[in-house]
């Protein structure tokens, strides 16, 4: 069980970094809002303690061992990190899950840059599309089916936040358009970050990545049938709201360089009450046959570590706990040459 304490904690942590999560997760159950919040105020401070760190290595490491800790039921004293072993030691939670997210830090840490839509795919798998898996076990779903839409979900959420924050990310020295993208615009990566506009080539790729996004919603709406009725309303309010701030950038024309796409409390208000019917709909409307549509490749993985009855697929097994390690060697090799003033290799 969750301290109370911690449980204030994690509360004010969404309240104030994450008011789109904040607002859906009022329309949850308290049996899962409340480890809802607790999950995602980890993964959220998470993101942040790599996000705000300049030492970004010793950040995901740092990361690392927290969730080492976490797992063996002796957290560092800190109310996310006692809230968040409480719901590993309440759900049986695979670790497999929070550790995807703690990798696709790591490739932020390493400044990892995505050719196409299938490296976006797979570093938006690890940060959103687990937490979505991990949502669903909080829920006790861990039907396969469910599991890949939830995950189309959470990629869908991701690509929505990219579209968003092309300006932003700019400003910090980060790119996560499409380089390829870039390249058949006539652009390079150092050029973009040098000058971002928004110009017609650009927003072209927002409005792209977009498309995509919205394709995904649509995809994982059959899974939401598949959770329990009364946790329907939130994930309905999830999508709803995270679909409403891409809709923010589409009618600023596609450009999110010179403005950030926001949603306001109004809107917010009417994606709740749209998603309590909705909810309602779902339990006599026809399923769809999308529901049984496979996971997307790059999440297919999250949905084997968390089904009940996993569908065995590429890319899961001592293949990827060896790009695990790889990538933590290569933090700690970087960490190493930072500790020691020495530049570390190309």
């Amino acid at each position: 069980m969750i301290a109370p304490g911690d449980m204030d904690a994690c509360r004010e942590a969404i309240r104030h970094g994450s008011l789109s999560f904040h607002a859906a997760s009022r329309l949850l159950p308290d049996r899962v809002r409340d480890p809802a919040l607790a999950l995602y105020a980890f993964c959220r401070l998470a993101d942040d303690a790599v996000d705000l760190h300049q030492d970004k290595a010793a950040a995901v490491l740092r990361l690392r061992d927290r969730l080492d800790r976490a797992y063996a039921g002796r957290p560092i004293d800190a109310p996310a990190d006692r809230a968040f072993t409480a719901v590993i030691e309440d759900y049986e939670m695979p670790r497999a899950l929070p550790e995807a997210l703690l990798e696709g830090l790591a490739w932020d840490a390493v400044g990892t840059r995505y050719a196409g839509l299938t490296g976006l795919f797979d570093y938006s798998a690890r940060v959103a599309a687990a937490v979505g898996a991990m949502m669903c076990v909080l829920m006790g779903v861990r039907d396969a089916d469910a599991l890949a839409r939830a995950c189309d979900l959470g990629v869908a959420m991701q690509l929505t936040n990219i579209a968003r924050d092309v300006g932003e990310d700019a400003f910090h020295g980060r790119i996560y358009l499409p380089t390829d993208w870039l390249a058949e615009a006539g652009m390079t990566e150092d050029s973009f970050l040098a000058d971002p506009l928004p110009t017609a080539p650009v927003r072209a790729m927002v409005k792209r990545l977009l498309a995509e996004a919205e394709r995904l919603y649509l995809r994982s709406e059959p899974g939401v049938a598949r959770l329990p009725l009364s946790c329907r309303p939130g994930i309905f309010a999830a999508r709803h709201i995270y679909a409403g701030i891409g809709g923010a950038v589409r009618r600023n024309g596609y450009d999110s360089i010179s403005w950030r796409g926001r949603t306001t409390k109004g809107q917010k208000v009417g994606w709740l009450g749209l998603s309590a019917v909705r909810a309602t709909l779902s339990t006599v409307l026809p399923g769809s046959p999308v529901l049984f549509a496979p996971p997307l490749a790059e999440t297919a993985f999250l949905v084997e570590a968390a089904a009940r009855e996993p569908r065995r697929v590429e890319g899961w097994g001592p293949g990827r706990s060896g790009a695990l390690l790889e990538i933590f060697a290569q933090l700690e090799a970087q960490d190493r040459a930072r500790s020691g003033g020495v530049t570390p290799a190309e």
